[in-house]
């Protein structure tokens, strides 16, 4: 704990110390340790004027927790969506405020992308299904955000996180973050690959390697092929040769476009999987007889986060505030910390000793984090759009 302590400390000092801009920072992020953050600029605490919305208040302040609660516990339901089981202990989180608040949540196609979440909360508006809330990837959060599928919530915590983790309009929040990391059932292949240059191996030939899902519209894969991009010569600037890496994979006979699940993972379909660590890690933990071995690249260390949005028309205005004030609240960020995720209020957290040692001394070492590069929102809008154009013609051959 004592390692991840200081090298937190040191991170914060030299931000503070050099004065990075928020694009700058995030260029040159070294996030280091479980969970460490990605700090931005030095923006006000709240940003934009907030319009006064009816309804539930704009923030959970304690003044009026009790008021959220039991409108919350009236309306009795909560709608999620794309909450997979193994993914940062969601199952966990589901179930323990389920039980704390007796509030029922159904959570819808679990193993949906973060595209398939925004299109969920257009084809399914005014209807009593639709999503609540929705737990997608930055380029996903910032159009749902600009083509006003969210509305505004300030959590009551929403001072310890990090600026770049977060709208300052309060129409998106980032609760959690990973690096991408290698996962190998040793049941089928003989290792983990070291290295995305050691993909190539014949080791790995017969479509054994997968992205979780479509990298256009899951942001789990397209951090796979932005950490392939930086381990051939790319940049953050230039996902181009991430792309191209996966064209000749696909050329050699190692990759096959599939999605991952427990099943595939299970079944031995996808024995060799490029994922966030804390799904690597969890599926490690969680598939019983399958020999399952997490490896940490030693070349392309890409990291990202996932963000919570309100749904501008959510049928539960309260129960979803709620599961936000939940989500951001000490019990919600180490419930992700114990799904291997790394929570968004770490540094608060560790700050103010709540953070049991048992829960970092599970994570791989913090020298692997600091290594770890995150990507500005222009430099994802860009990459996007390069994928869009690119990954077809070039990896799936149309």
């Amino acid at each position: 704990m004592e390692d991840y302590e200081a090298q937190e400390v040191e991170f914060w000092a030299k931000l503070e110390e050099e004065g990075m801009s928020r694009s700058t920072m995030l260029r040159r992020s070294v996030a280091a340790a479980a969970g460490l953050t990605i700090v931005g600029n030095a923006s006000t605490a709240f940003g934009a004027t907030r319009a006064k919305l009816a309804g539930p208040p704009l923030r959970g302040a304690k003044s009026n927790m009790a008021q959220i609660i039991a409108n919350a516990k009236k309306e009795g339901h909560l709608n999620t969506i794309a909450l997979p089981p193994g993914w940062a202990d969601y199952p966990e989180i589901i179930q323990v405020f389920q039980k704390k608040y007796g509030i029922k949540i159904t959570n819808a196609d679990p193993e949906a992308s973060s595209g398939a979440e925004i299109q969920a909360l257009i084809s399914l508006k005014g209807q009593s299904r639709a999503p609540d809330v929705v737990d997608v990837s930055p380029g996903f959060a910032v159009q749902g955000a600009n083509t006003g599928l969210f509305q505004k919530y300030y959590v009551s915590t929403y001072n310890t996180i990090p600026r770049s983790m977060k709208d300052t309009r309060g129409l998106w929040t980032g609760d959690y973050w990973g690096a991408i990391s290698f996962g190998a059932n040793l049941d089928v292949v003989k290792r983990v690959p070291k290295s995305f240059q050691d993909m190539l191996s014949s080791d790995f030939g017969g479509h054994k390697i997968a992205l979780n899902d479509d990298p256009r519209k899951a942001g789990s894969a397209f951090a796979g092929v932005y950490a392939a991009a930086l381990a051939n010569g790319g940049s953050l600037n230039d996902i181009t040769p991430g792309i191209d890496f996966f064209a000749k994979l696909a050329k050699a006979g190692n990759f096959q476009p599939i999605n991952v699940t427990p099943q595939t993972i299970a079944s031995g379909q996808t024995p060799v999987t490029i994922d966030w660590d804390y799904n690597q890690l969890a599926a490690k933990a969680g598939l019983g007889n399958v020999k399952w071995s997490v490896g940490l690249p030693t070349d392309g260390v890409y990291g990202g986060y996932y963000c919570q949005g309100v749904n501008a028309t959510a049928v539960h205005p309260w129960a979803v505030r709620l599961w936000l004030e939940f989500l951001f609240s000490d019990q919600g960020q180490l419930l992700y910390l114990k799904g291997f995720a790394h929570p968004a209020r770490f540094t608060d957290l560790v700050a103010r000793k709540v953070v049991p040692k048992s829960l970092t001394a599970a994570l791989p070492p913090a020298s692997f984090y600091s290594k770890v590069k995150f990507a500005s929102l222009g430099q994802i809008s860009k990459a996007k759009d390069i994928l869009a154009a690119q990954w077809g013609p070039k990896v799936l051959g149309g």
